[in-house]
């Protein structure tokens, strides 16, 4: 017989982790958490620099590639993504980003009550332990620490001041009032070490009789009967397995996986499912449609001065004072991991918000997560926000463990070509700015040789790479053609949700792994909420945020 739960949990990555956490507080509540990789032991996932080595790990990283992108120039895109408690929290570039305002005011235009800023906010608070305490727009005492990057360095503070000359704000909070300017990240790290989402929500739930954890434990597919989701089927130590719900299974696999398990399940596009054989549960034609993801670009530049990690990395005398510093005070870059610079800014002159945000790392690479150049260097990584180009994620094989059709499409708009030339011609003003200049030597790439809008065009589709955000694929909406309506349900089924960052409609201004937190700890309040009333939503379907706290 299979074992029976309230709640199967698909996914131990960014939002699994916050509903297994969450939802085992109840004593009275079974909780059964399933994670395709393994446990997440190893010393490189936990310091924060370690991510250079699990972005390429066969362990801890599913390491996608898209199919070839004929606006990319037919290459293939590596997607790295987390496997492992914590998924791509526990491989991530530990940035902790919410986005802007008009981002969730606009999911609410397009119909999704409840998510608006104001709506949203108090989950990012509810969620967030800001060392530097509470406030109007920080949580001081969540789960997810959130840390200020230890000390300052020079690259940075020029690249602010380089940015202040363009009419950039310098600002030290990009999660208060407004996002737009230029200055420190501050990073989900906690006295020296990564803080996952497995760190601030699983590991304290451990000890619950109430709550599961079974790891190397792949979803293959959720189990209907008729079309109430009844349970999931996984392999595990080369067994299949069923395990059975009382309550609902959540799917939370990402913006890749859990598309791909609703198609493997008989809940997709008719014609993609017959393709394959696979028995039809509810035609849902945008499972896997509304792709998103942003699109960086990385500008690398030789330095004046033997002043960056590159240095560092490059003499046993550096890696020993990088040793010693995090031994002895949690500081320096093992502490902080790659990138410590940012800026949000205005590239295109229609645009009122930010539409680009850059990424300053005190180090230099062919690729990211690559071995250091052998010169002094420093990074400018600068990516669109709000890209309008969309791709699909669709099944290839039937075969549960085969990967699915990535087809990313970037560039694939008037709107997101003219933005990739706008960004990369910030970064070059940026970097010829008086206080900039001083520390540069040479721009390595592109290079003095691509210099008119066309080439600058096809260098981007030559070095354009993902920056780790893919979105949107199970949309949240009200419309006919949404995955799953305002509280996260499949629509056209019963008992099933989904939880992770395939619901946004678009996707948010900045890094994914703060809104995807926050979009979990909503969810276990509309669960929680739902089943209190038996399965029945508030009468105008969005309670109160006022009712949902209380209830949290």
């Amino acid at each position: 017989m299979a074992d029976t739960y309230d709640y199967i949990v698909v996914g131990a990555g960014s939002a699994g982790c916050v509903l297994a956490g969450r939802l085992s507080e109840d004593p009275a509540t079974r909780v059964l958490l399933l994670e395709a990789g393994p446990p997440d032991r190893s010393l490189w996932i936990h310091l924060p620099i370690g991510y250079g080595k699990t972005m390429w790990s066969d362990r801890y990283n599913w390491r996608f590639q898209t199919d070839p992108d004929p606006n990319m120039h037919g290459r293939r895109i590596y997607w790295p993504r987390g496997k492992t408690l914590g998924g791509s929290s526990a491989i991530n570039g530990l940035i902790y980003i919410r986005g802007q305002r008009e981002d969730y005011d606009h999911w609410a235009d397009l119909g999704c009550a409840g998510w608006g800023y104001d709506d949203v906010l108090p989950w990012f608070i509810r969620a967030e332990g800001n060392e530097r305490g509470a406030s109007r727009y920080h949580g001081g005492d969540g789960p997810l620490k959130v840390s200020d990057i230890p000390g300052r360095h020079p690259l940075i503070d020029a690249f602010v001041a380089g940015a202040g000359t363009l009419g950039v704000p310098a600002t030290d909070d990009f999660n208060g009032a407004t996002q737009e300017g230029a200055g420190y990240f501050q990073l989900t790290t906690h006295r020296g070490w990564r803080c996952s989402t497995a760190d601030a929500y699983l590991k304290p739930a451990r000890g619950r009789p109430n709550l599961t954890v079974a790891t190397e434990a792949q979803a293959t597919a959720v189990l209907f009967d008729g079309k109430r989701a009844i349970g999931v089927r996984y392999r595990q130590g080369g067994r299949d397995i069923e395990a059975r719900c009382d309550a609902e299974v959540l799917l939370a696999a990402g913006a890749i996986q859990s598309p791909q398990l609703l198609q493997l399940s008989g809940v997709g596009p008719p014609a993609l499912l017959a393709q394959f054989g696979i028995p039809l549960v509810h035609a849902l034609d945008a499972v896997g449609e509304n792709l998103q993801d942003h699109l960086q670009f990385r500008l690398a530049y030789e330095c004046t001065e033997k002043i960056t990690t590159n240095d560092d990395l490059n003499s046993l005398f550096g890696r020993i004072k990088l040793g010693w510093q995090w031994l002895s005070a949690r500081s320096g870059a093992l502490a902080i991991g790659i990138n410590q610079g940012a800026c949000f800014m205005r590239a295109l002159p229609e645009s009122t918000t930010p539409d680009i945000q850059f990424h300053v790392a005190t180090l230099s690479a062919d690729m990211a997560g690559g071995a250091v150049h052998a010169w002094p260097g420093f990074t400018f990584s600068v990516c669109q926000l709000r890209p309008s180009s969309r791709g699909r994620i669709a099944l290839a094989s039937a075969d549960p463990f085969a990967p699915p059709s990535m087809q990313a499409n970037y560039l694939d708009t008037e709107l997101d070509r003219r933005c990739a030339v706008a960004a990369v011609k910030a970064a070059r003003a940026i970097a010829a700015s008086a206080p900039m200049a001083r520390y540069v030597k040479r721009e390595v790439k592109p290079g003095p040789g691509v210099a008119s809008d066309a080439d600058l065009l096809d260098w981007c589709r030559d070095v354009g790479a993902t920056i780790f955000h893919p979105s949107g694929t199970c949309r949240m909406g009200v419309d006919a053609n949404a995955v799953v309506d305002p509280r996260l349900r499949v629509r056209g089924v019963q008992a099933l949700r989904v939880v992770d960052a395939s619901i946004v409609p678009t996707v948010p201004s900045g890094n994914t792994n703060a809104p995807v937190v926050m979009i979990a700890e909503k969810a276990v309040a509309m669960i929680r909420e739902d089943r209190k009333r038996g399965g029945r939503t508030a009468q105008d379907g969005n309670p109160t945020q006022h009712n949902i706290l209380e209830e949290a």
